[in-house]
């Protein structure tokens, strides 16, 4: 099953020519989940030919204007084409009274249903959206106004299937396969019960997607991230500029490098969120800060694909190479 990530937008406080603010689509099969809108976010969705009116559910940090001002735009582009599925919008105190005024402000028509939810405690941990074999969980963060984070975890899977092992305790193959496949135990016609274990290996986690922006860096968001295959993360300066950094309430690219390496069993690190200080070129010198602490780190760039493989794939293509 397809799992990946689009970085619609790299950039922080002010859009720049060819970065658009932060946003970033996570696609899984044919669903869709967008994590903050801003500015030129429907943008990179054309530019990119993905469907947005699949978008299932838009997860927003906070209400600084950077992360939701590409919000009217995409909900009256999705007022073009033919929806009937509700769009869920996600977030802390304050997203319902912004989506509602900017409703009634701009008379917006909107011929789909929208479902806003404010989380109701969000400087604790909890499950914001559910899914058959996922789920999408909120923390809290320390910015300079309420800021969450967002983890999307799938289910364990089975363990590989071994039909040698099936063959030898003479299950006819069928159905009865296809059962212990799923990590059901089954009962054969002469009586006997086998259980899935006895043809399966152990089972094999899900993947995990996580996304931080405007944040400092602190220990309690090391299990958060623990385990991530992708941690999509702001690195907004370089060290040399910490102190205004952690003053505005945001990482450096060297915090963020260290973050995913305390955090233990990140695999991939993609920064965002640049200030605008910085040109293209320049987010090499963000990329080698945060690099030093974790080498599998690099900078983001607007409509970059990020492919999210179970690991054991991951795995087999490096050993490939």
């Amino acid at each position: 099953m397809v799992l990946e990530a689009y970085i619609l937008g790299s950039g922080g406080m002010m859009p720049l020519p060819k970065r658009h603010l932060t946003s970033v689509l996570l696609r899984r099969e044919g669903e869709l989940f967008l994590f903050d809108c801003g500015e030129g976010t429907q943008v990179s969705l054309r530019s990119l030919n993905l469907r947005w009116k699949k978008i299932s559910a838009i997860f927003i940090s906070h209400t600084h204007a950077d992360h939701l001002t590409g919000l009217p735009g995409m909900l009256m582009l999705s007022a073009q084409v033919e929806r009937h599925e509700p769009l869920t919008i996600i977030g802390p105190s304050r997203v319902a009274e912004f989506v509602h005024e900017m409703r009634r402000v701009l008379e917006m028509y909107i011929n789909y249903p929208i479902v806003v939810e404010e989380i109701k405690n969000p400087h604790q941990e909890q499950v914001v959206y559910r899914g058959e074999s996922y789920q999408i969980r909120a923390f809290p963060l320390r910015h300079t106004r309420l800021c969450v984070g967002y983890a999307f975890e799938e289910r364990a899977r089975p363990g590989r299937f071994f039909p040698e092992l099936a063959t030898a305790q003479r299950i006819p193959r069928g159905p009865l396969w296809s059962r212990l496949q799923e990590g059901h135990d089954i009962t054969l016609e002469d009586g006997r019960t086998i259980h899935a274990r006895q043809v399966m290996g152990t089972s094999r986690r899900g993947r995990k997607f996580v996304y931080i922006t405007d944040s400092l860096a602190f220990p309690e968001l090391f299990p958060h991230i623990a385990r991530a295959d992708l941690l999509v993360c702001e690195g907004m300066f370089e060290k040399a500029l910490a102190e205004i950094s952690h003053s505005k309430g945001h990482m450096t690219a060297e915090d963020a490098g260290l973050l995913a390496k305390q955090s233990g069993d990140v695999l991939k690190l993609a920064l965002v969120h640049f200030s605008p200080r910085y040109t293209s070129h320049q987010l090499t010198l963000l990329e080698q800060e945060a690099q030093v602490h974790f080498p599998a780190a690099f900078a983001a760039r607007d409509r970059q694909l990020i492919p999210i493989p179970f690991r054991e794939e991951e795995e087999l293509e490096r050993q490939e190479e």
